[in-house]
């Protein structure tokens, strides 16, 4: 079985909702960058052993929060090493707003994958987009790139709706089922 982890930072709860989602998707551990933006005790030899890594950042001002960018900035150690060449990678992120600038947090979550030689796996989820959709339907917000979850800046983690929360685990099983494609 594939040894998977979810590193992720979470500011106000809603990130660690939707990185619980992905976990029960993919089987995986959790690996939560603290306020701080350090990893726990043993988070560094998590990640250096899971087959996969998934990453998890709420979107602010248009990027990743900066913890999780400081741990992303720790990272460099296993990139010059190239400690973590062709482990499976993905990310999912949450923001206030349908759009919020989802796209650019993924995007470097992309991007930090290229940078450890990685293999990169989207949702491989066709989007809810007819007229009959509705808020709770699967993939709502529509991103193939990584899931994406939207959450009204007034709302608790407890009111992200569900069809996000799903969309998040179905991401993890695929996520999952990848990575043992691959062997990992």
């Amino acid at each position: 079985m594939s040894k998977i982890a979810v590193v992720f930072h979470s500011g106000y709860g809603h990130t660690l909702r939707l990185a619980q989602s992905v976990a029960v998707g993919a089987g995986a551990e959790l690996v939560p960058i603290d306020a701080e933006g350090n990893l726990p005790e043993g988070g560094w030899d998590t990640l250096n052993a899971a087959d996969a890594i998934i990453f998890g950042s709420p979107t602010y001002m248009g990027t990743v929060s900066w913890q999780f960018k400081k741990f992303a900035d720790a990272s460099s150690k296993a990139w010059f090493t190239q400690a973590w060449k062709d482990k499976v990678f993905a990310g999912f992120t949450n923001s206030a707003t349908m759009n919020g600038d989802k796209l650019s947090t993924l995007h470097y979550l992309f991007t930090l994958a290229m940078q450890h030689s990685g293999v990169w796996v989207g949702t491989g989820l066709m989007p809810s987009n007819s007229k009959a959709a509705q808020r709770d339907d699967v993939n709502y917000v529509g991103s193939f790139c990584g899931a994406m979850a939207q959450t009204p800046s007034d709302a608790s983690p407890d009111e992200i709706p569900a069809g996000d929360l799903v969309t998040a685990r179905l991401f993890g099983q695929r996520v999952a089922a990848v990575t043992a494609r691959f062997g990992r």
